[in-house]
């Protein structure tokens, strides 16, 4: 398997150093149907898409409550994913108001799994003059360095606060679950 990446030369008109680069853009995958990834998880598990649809759709839900009441939420086998905001800080507490906010954000923060699945897969790039013509192709060579914005620092992350949450200041939860009512601990 390979990431596929496409690098087109185009006229940059910005920056720098403008005139004819070639810009990178993944290639544009097909959506996979949402029916295709049940029966694929039938194949691999033996419970039916059915089941595995319902249960799907039942921590979809759980997922969505504990993230909105502020819970950094498990998704087994993936990461976990949590709710936050991106906002200006002030210095005075009558300056603080919801005005500050500037957008809600999604955060997944992938497992070790993960990360070393993208780590580990190569990165195939094709590349095209401006007029849509292979030039050539190439298979990556690069250390497959992550980009790891929420877990650089994980102390940091959690004592600190500011755009991507923690104790002091984000939308951020903790990891411990509980109910979607916000009753007793419990995992997922």
């Amino acid at each position: 398997m390979a990431i596929k990446v496409i690098a087109q030369r185009r006229e940059v008109k910005l920056g720098k150093n403008p005139g004819m680069k070639f810009v990178m853009r993944p290639d544009l995958y097909v959506p996979i149907k949402e029916k295709k990834v049940f029966a694929e998880a039938s194949t691999h598990s033996g419970i039916s898409a059915g089941v595995i649809k319902a249960a799907w759709d039942a921590a979809g839900e759980v997922i969505r409550t504990w993230a909105t009441e502020g819970h950094s939420v498990p998704l087994p086998g993936l990461g976990t994913m949590r709710f936050g905001v991106r906002s200006k800080a002030v210095e005075n507490l009558e300056d603080v108001k919801t005005n500050l906010i500037s957008v809600r954000r999604i955060i997944f923060t992938p497992n070790v799994d993960v990360k070393d699945e993208l780590k580990n897969t190569s990165i195939q790039i094709t590349c095209l003059d401006e007029d849509g013509n292979v030039l050539k192709r190439v298979t990556s060579g690069d250390s497959g360095e992550i980009e790891d914005n929420e877990g650089q620092n994980e102390n940091q992350n959690q004592n600190t606060g500011g755009n991507t949450g923690g104790n002091e200041g984000g939308n951020t939860g903790d990891n411990t679950g509980g109910t979607p009512t916000g009753g007793e601990e419990g995992g997922m």
